[in-house]
This record gives structure tokens, C-alpha cells and sequence, in this order.
């Protein structure tokens, strides 16, 4: 038979610590590394990393086996289920915000201005950024686009060059799930068809 937390803690001191306190903290944390490890599981699958997609799978699995089996063992506290649900919550948050300071993926970066990018692009190119440069036809004449392939990690460095030298032009970014054979600065790792290569001096 179940029982309230209140009449647990009117039993005559035969108050169950590990059910009631101890086991919901374990679970809260070990849901964390769990939803986390399952969190960047998905994101390494949707970005092409074959070989670190299955790792943090068998972990994230055992994690979550060790958990159920614990929770099913002490079914009358229901303060396990409160540190489940939390522990879940919890995950999310951490393994988006590891994501985002891993800074993982690339991104093409397209520039359109009608003003002239020469300057611009010797920014970037003293930068070690590949930089491609196209003429185009705009709703008001002509336009000059500029097409760089970039890091995520260094997206801010390569706005901040743009909106410094063209602050009114416009710019849009998309993410692209691989790599090959491109400009990079030096040492810079990047991704070819899933797998990872650093660049040659």
C-alpha cells in the first residue's frame, strides 16, 4: 500500500531516507546525463557523425535502464517521480546549452549589398575564409553577393567583419551537413561526408 508523504514522515523516525530523498536525487542527476547524452545523440546523428552517434547511445541507454530499474523498485515514493520528470527538464536544457557552447556544425553564409565588397573581401580572406564573389541582378539594379563557407564557432567573428565594413547589406545563413575541400583558417577542423579532417598548413 502506498503511503503520503506525510504519514511517512509520522511513522516514529522510520522515515526512509534513500526512497524518499536520496534515490530522487540520484535519479534527477542521472536523468541529466541521460537526456543529454540522448539530446546531443540527435544532433550528432542529424549532422553526419557516424562514429560518436553510437557511443553516446549505449550510454544514454544504460543510464536510463539503471534508472527504471530503481524507480520500479521504490514505486511508493513519489518523490522519484518527481526527480524523473525534473531530471528530464533538466537534460534538455543542459545538453542544448553544451551543444551551443560545443559550437558544433557549418554554416553557408551569403552576403548581398549593392555597394562595393572589395574591402570586405580582403577582410575576410586575411581572415583564412573562403570567399566566393558573384554579380547578380537586384529589384533596384545591380548587387554584388558574397558566398563564404564558415564554422559556426566562428560566425560571430565573420558578422562582426560584416557589419563593420557593410552594416546595411544583407545577410542569411543556413546549415550544411558537410564539407570538402574548402577554405578554412588554418588548423581548422572540418567535416567531410561525416567524418573529420583537420587542414593542411
Amino acid at each position: 500500500m502506498t503511503h503520503s508523504l506525510f504519514e511517512v514522515l509520522a511513522s516514529n523516525g522510520n522515515f526512509n531516507w534513500y526512497a524518499w530523498v536520496i534515490l530522487p536525487l540520484i535519479i534527477f542527476v542521472a536523468r541529466i546525463f541521460d537526456v543529454t547524452l540522448g539530446t546531443l545523440r540527435i544532433i550528432f546523428v542529424a549532422r553526419g557523425k557516424r562514429n560518436l552517434a553510437p557511443v553516446l547511445g549505449f550510454f544514454e541507454v544504460l543510464i536510463w535502464i539503471v534508472v527504471i530499474s530503481q524507480l520500479v523498485q521504490n514505486l511508493e515514493a513519489f518523490t522519484a517521480y518527481i526527480g524523473y520528470a525534473a531530471g528530464f527538464a533538466a537534460g534538455n536544457y543542459v545538453g542544448m546549452w553544451l551543444e551551443d557552447k560545443m559550437a558544433l556544425g557549418t554554416y553557408m553564409m551569403r552576403m548581398i549589398t549593392s555597394e562595393d565588397v572589395t574591402e570586405l573581401v580582403c577582410r575576410l580572406r586575411d581572415g583564412g575564409y573562403g570567399v566566393t564573389r558573384v554579380e547578380g541582378e537586384g529589384s533596384k539594379g545591380k548587387v554584388n553577393l558574397i558566398y563564404t563557407v564558415v564554422k559556426r564557432r566562428n560566425m560571430e567573428q565573420v558578422l562582426a567583419i560584416i557589419h563593420a565594413i557593410k552594416p546595411n547589406a544583407f545577410v542569411s545563413m543556413e546549415e550544411i551537413r558537410s564539407t570538402e575541400k574548402g577554405v578554412f583558417p588554418t588548423g581548422m577542423v572540418a567535416q567531410s561526408r561525416g567524418f573529420l579532417w583537420r587542414k593542411s598548413k
